[in-house]
């Protein structure tokens, strides 16, 4: 990944693959008066334990991608008919209940109004996987309320 970004022309500094162990390699991260801002994706565990580190380390800037819940990133050269049958697959999916499920999904800017465009369509006829009847195509809904 660190080769694709210097690739795309980021400037040195920006993006950073920091080897190690969390207490070790982390900690460091954290506690550095030279890092502005740390970015994280795993566990609400470890997620707790960084942002009370940047909070201590002079409340340093931090964002956390928490609790399993995958986001699905689009970019404006995708395919738009394949990402949005992919966004919908993503959280549809099982009625959600996959640790995978795109229940996230970011836009770039330049595409977004199109991808909410196209997503309006498909949105009132997911395409679910199913044990379940052909008129059934989203999965079971755990509330009454909900269905």
């Amino acid at each position: 990944m660190a080769e694709l970004v210097r690739e795309a022309g980021f400037p040195p500094g920006v993006f950073n693959v920091v080897p190690g162990y969390g207490p070790t390699a982390g900690g460091a991260i954290t506690a550095h008066p030279g890092v502005d801002k740390v970015t994280f994706t795993g566990s609400l565990e470890v997620g707790k334990i960084i942002q009370q580190a940047c909070a201590k380390a002079s409340l340093k800037r931090c964002s956390l991608e928490l609790g399993g819940k995958s986001p699905l990133v689009i970019f404006k050269d995708a395919d738009l008919d394949h990402a949005v049958e992919t966004a919908h697959q993503g959280i549809f999916f099982n009625a959600g209940q996959v640790c995978t499920a795109s229940s996230r999904v970011y836009v770039e800017d330049a595409i977004y109004d199109e991808f909410v465009a196209r997503s309006g369509g498909s949105r009132e006829d997911p395409q679910g996987r199913r044990p379940h009847p052909p008129r059934d195509r989203s999965g079971p809904a755990g509330q009454r309320r909900a269905v």
